[in-house]
């Protein structure tokens, strides 16, 4: 033990035991009560909703989160096996494991499925020089069963007013819709080792890039001029409409269509102050199928949340449903908090009883105490006393009693 720490050894290396494994961390006191309070108010605005709260497994067969179905790399899973020898991963995304559970519990029910979950994601990210945590606790909502634009607005109107509710003002959801882009790479022909270079490019907003990827395959300027309105971020109905006009291709028209469409449900909502369109949103997620988004604020460097909708996905579960989902990153989220000075309000701190240890009576008026305010729905915590000298020179004669 070396300076009050507790130390072994791993393969050769010193561990120190006091602390967490890279990507992992501790959290107590008032951040915890804090992230409780958050939790416990976007929930409720789920609940509002109607949606129906689960719990699934943290741990999975491995191939719930499989690349065919088009969640994390499997190299940022972590993987191990049970005594049988299955593969099993620690989950890094929840909606594949709802899936399974709508899969498997609602297979045949045509009506829309609502449900919410909180709880941890683990991902075991390529490199430990990027400061993500490597477990993140996320709040979610997936409704299945349901195709239209309005499951999409009723989706982002939920994270907005979840946000509202959690404290945040000042944020933005940008959304965009995948086949747009999947019908513009149609359109020019793309080969899909190019459209899949190109996609990294314009969701990591590197146009330069793309444009130098399109030249140097030589594709010609319309073509590349027609990916490069990628930059650009329209507010709203109108300016998708002027988009719209210019559109070539079936897919790239239905696409807009279902944002102009949904631009109109969220006027509904009263919530279009918090939205614009962003073409060039794409996901690492690959089982997105139609309208995507992501939320952003000042305050952290990562999107607080995101969602979108996948249409293909409970197929791998044999169950052929349409669905869309929201999942909110509550650790960016309180960390945009915390730097935007917004304060998360928390439970009252407990009340304190105090009682002099070894006096029999103290003790008892003490316990009675305590119990009628936690009884009246107040936190009580009993204390001893400071004692004073001739008190100290008698505690050896008398305990408290029950």
């Amino acid at each position: 033990m070396t300076g009050g720490q507790i130390k072994t050894t791993q393969h050769g290396r010193q561990l120190d035991l006091l602390h967490t494994p890279v990507g992992l961390r501790d959290c107590v006191g008032r951040e915890m009560a804090q992230k409780q309070t958050i939790l416990g108010t976007i929930g409720e605005k789920m609940r509002l909703y109607g949606y129906e709260q689960l719990e699934t497994p943290t741990i999975e067969f491995f191939d719930v989160f499989s690349n065919e179905i088009g969640t994390k790399p499997s190299r940022e899973l972590y993987k191990f096996f049970d005594k049988e020898g299955n593969t099993l991963a620690l989950r890094p995304d929840f909606t594949p494991s709802v899936a399974r559970v709508a899969s498997r519990y609602f297979r045949g029910e045509t009506a829309p499925l609502r449900f919410c979950y909180r709880g941890s994601a683990f991902s075991n990210h390529a490199s430990d020089l990027q400061g993500k945590l490597r477990e993140t606790t996320q709040i979610g909502a997936e409704l299945m069963n349901e195709p239209s634009v309005y499951a999409d607005a009723e989706m982002i109107a939920l994270l907005i007013q979840s946000l509202l509710a959690a404290g945040l003002s000042e944020f933005q959801v940008s959304i965009g819709n995948v086949e747009y882009f999947r019908g513009l790479c149609r359109e020019a022909g793309l080969a899909e080792e190019d459209e899949s270079e190109l996609r990294d490019a314009i969701s990591g907003r590197n146009y330069f890039a793309a444009e130098d990827l399109l030249k140097s395959r030589g594709y010609d300027k319309k073509i590349r001029d027609s990916f490069l309105l990628f930059a650009d971020f329209l507010r709203g109905e109108e300016e998708l409409g002027r988009l719209l006009e210019t559109a070539q291709s079936v897919r790239t028209r239905e696409a807009l269509q279902r944002l102009i469409g949904l631009d109109r449900v969220l006027r509904d909502y009263g919530v279009s102050e918090y939205v614009n369109y962003d073409l060039s949103l794409l996901s690492k997620y690959h089982y997105y199928t139609g309208v995507i988004f992501k939320a952003y604020t000042y305050g952290t460097g990562e999107p607080v949340a995101a969602g979108g909708r996948y249409d293909r996905l409970l197929s791998f579960f044999g169950m052929d449903a349409p669905a869309v989902g929201t999942m909110i990153a509550v650790d960016p989220l309180m960390e945009a908090l915390r730097r935007q000075k917004i304060e998360v309000p928390v439970p009252e701190s407990p009340q304190t009883v105090l009682y002099t240890p070894g006096d029999e009576k103290s003790c008892h008026e003490a316990l009675m105490r305590a119990a009628a305010l936690r009884a009246a729905g107040t936190a009580a915590v009993m204390m001893p006393a400071q004692p004073t000298a001739a008190q100290d020179s008698e505690r050896e004669e008398g305990v408290c009693r029950n």
